[in-house]
């Protein structure tokens, strides 16, 4: 049997879901556009879930997330709190191959970017930290698969560390490198990243990144519980 489903519920996740990073506010008629909700089902939602502080509107009428998603997001965060660790390596990684390093863990069936440092040349495809994606795609997606229990078809695409070389992921113009990040204790932790587009970030140079971004995440796993 199916998971039972709430379509309410479903609707406003589909408005909190809807802002980013490059979106932090918006209109009605934005919102309408972006989740495919009548405006009036979008009011009607929207006036619930500010008595409990995740939607906040301003004297202009645009929409924003409140206080209570950021309140969740760092009871989320508390469970990774690694950040003064993990932010400095991606920042290295990044001026070591040009690319954007990112670090990913596993919520439930998706996976999260937990922390991002983008390079420049990424910043059209740019992935904000936060956002849920699916688990079934991406270079981090099979490594935290893998490292979590789940049997894959096909391990041929891992090498002897166990890290993932695509041409191409969720997006068919970035190609990804990623590799498990384990603690000191042999606990593994996440996926540490390398993406860029692939007419650029090829796969002679991912070849060659490889054993860096393997070198960062040992670096890092010994620093982490």
């Amino acid at each position: 049997m199916g998971a039972l489903r709430t379509e309410s519920v479903e609707r406003a996740l589909s408005i909190l879901s809807a802002f980013g990073i490059r979106r932090p506010k918006m209109s009605l008629a934005e919102l309408a556009a972006e989740t495919g909700l009548h405006k009036s089902t979008i009011l009607r939602l929207t006036r619930s879930m500010a008595i409990y502080g995740f939607i906040d509107r301003d004297a202009e009428g645009r929409f924003s997330i409140g206080a209570s998603v950021w309140h969740l997001g760092l009871i989320f965060r508390q469970e990774f709190d690694s950040a003064e660790l993990i932010r400095p390596v991606l920042r290295r990684l990044v001026d070591a191959t040009g690319e954007t390093a990112s670090y990913f863990v596993r919520a439930g069936n998706d996976r999260v970017c937990l922390f991002r440092e983008n390079s420049p040349s990424l910043e059209k495809y740019g992935v904000e930290e936060g956002v849920r994606l699916r688990l079934g795609t991406g270079a981090s997606g099979l490594v935290l698969r893998r490292n979590t229990g789940e049997e894959l078809p096909d391990l041929s695409v891992f090498n002897a560390h166990g890290t993932v070389s695509l041409d191409a992921t969720r997006n068919p113009n970035i190609a990804s490198i990623s590799t498990p990040v384990f603690s000191a204790s042999g606990h593994f932790r996440g996926a540490l990243t390398i993406s860029g587009l692939n007419a650029r970030f090829t796969e002679e140079i991912r070849t060659r990144a490889v054993p860096i971004l393997e070198n960062y995440a040992r670096e890092l796993g010994a620093k982490i519980d």
